[in-house]
Parts: structure tokens; sequence; C-alpha cells
């Protein structure tokens, strides 16, 4: 399996290519944007790992440029662990992140984690904790058990699917919603639908493990379910 690594610092990059390679991968190393560019628009890669600091430019902007090409997994290297950062690069679609110095052991066990992900969902397979939701039929189960959705409660569901990791405001989740028949959801109604939601999916609505509550923000579907 293709591995991109992004890092201007020859330990680090030198030290990860040994370790992932000798965990079956192949890994191509760029040391800074300007090389990133030329390699990722002539090769494809199963995942990408990009430092954000680069002495010329940022991880960023490359996370743009493959997120603009397809669909692939990105996880961030960071210095920085501090909020906005990690919003910033979730936000432009990175699948995780990882804040140095961290442990090669984390980092491939981080890595395993998005390509499990990443190989069900494109089989239309989406699994969250005891979840198991099925895009192509639009079906979801809990342990093994089928939960029946309404059309608005499915689709409230899938926003925040295809939103993992990203925190969505209330503001921004009525923009995403409208009802069957085309009226807009207003705000009384979201929390009765999440409510419900979280009634069906929750080992404990009360403390939702799933659909987690970010106070002042939002809701959010972590990365790591």
């Amino acid at each position: 399996m293709n591995v991109f690594l992004l890092e201007d610092d020859e330990a680090i990059g030198i030290g990860l290519k040994y370790s992932l390679e000798n965990e079956g991968y192949t890994v191509t190393i760029a040391t800074s944007v300007k090389s990133a560019f030329e390699i990722i628009n002539k090769e494809k890669f199963a995942l990408y790992i990009l430092d954000l600091t680069l002495p010329d430019g940022s991880g960023y902007d490359v996370c743009k440029k493959i997120k603009s090409i397809g669909d692939f997994p990105v996880i961030f290297l960071t210095a920085y662990d501090d909020e906005v950062n990690v919003v910033m690069g979730l936000e432009l679609g990175a699948d995780d992140y990882i804040s140095k110095p961290f442990r090669v052991k984390e980092l491939i066990a981080r890595i395993k984690s998005v390509l499990r992900r990443y190989n069900r969902e494109s089989k239309g397979i989406i699994k969250i904790g005891n979840i198991l939701i099925n895009t192509n039929k639009a079906t979801v189960f809990k342990n093994g058990q089928e939960v029946i959705l309404t059309a608005m409660e499915y689709k409230l569901f899938l926003i925040l699917l295809n939103n993992r990791g990203n925190i969505l405001s209330r503001n921004k989740l009525l923009e995403y919603i409208w009802d069957v028949e085309g009226d807009f959801v207003n705000d009384n109604t979201l929390t009765v639908y999440i409510k419900r939601l979280r009634d069906k999916i929750e080992d404990d609505p009360s403390a939702p493990m799933i659909i987690k509550t970010i106070r002042g923000l939002g809701y959010v579907i972590e990365n790591d379910k």
C-alpha cells in the first residue's frame, strides 16, 4: 500500500519511512510543498501524511490539492496542539491528526484505523461503535438489529457522518436540513430530531457517545468512533 509522507525534518522522515516500511507500506517522501505538488500531480496514494509547517508553505495547501483530486485519507502531523489548528485541518477534510512529539506505534494505529474506515465506506458501509450504516441501502443497524429512522433522522445522521471530526453548529445544521415537504426546520424542531436520533442509536441517550454535544459550539461525531 502506497503512503505519501510530507515532512521536512530529515530525521523524522527517515524514521517514519523505516517504521512504515517495516509494517508493509511503500513510502514516498517529499520535503517541501513544491516537491509535494510535483509528486501528487503524477501519482495517487492510499494515504497522505502531511506535516503542517514546511519551509515554502503549509500542509494545509497540500491537503486542499489532494482533496481536489479525490477523496483520499489525510493525516496531519503538527507541532501545534491548539484547537484552532486542529479544527482548521479537519475543516479542510483531514481525517485525523497527531501532535509532535508522537510515538510511531500510535501513528501506525491511527493509519490503520483511518484506512479501515475508508475501506468500509468505499463499499457503502460505515461503522460507528455498535452502529452499522449501509448507505447503499439506507439502512441502520445497532448490535445487529435494524433501527428504523425517519427520513429526516437518517438525513441528519448522514450529515453528521459526512462531517465526522468537524463540529457543526446548530445554525450550520439548520442550513443543511430541510424536511421532506421542503419547509425549513426551525431550532426547536432540530432539538427534537437530535433527541429522537440519540434515543435510537445511543446506548445511553442521556450521556451520548456517538453524537456528542460540544458546549457552546454544536454537535460532532468524532473521528475515532
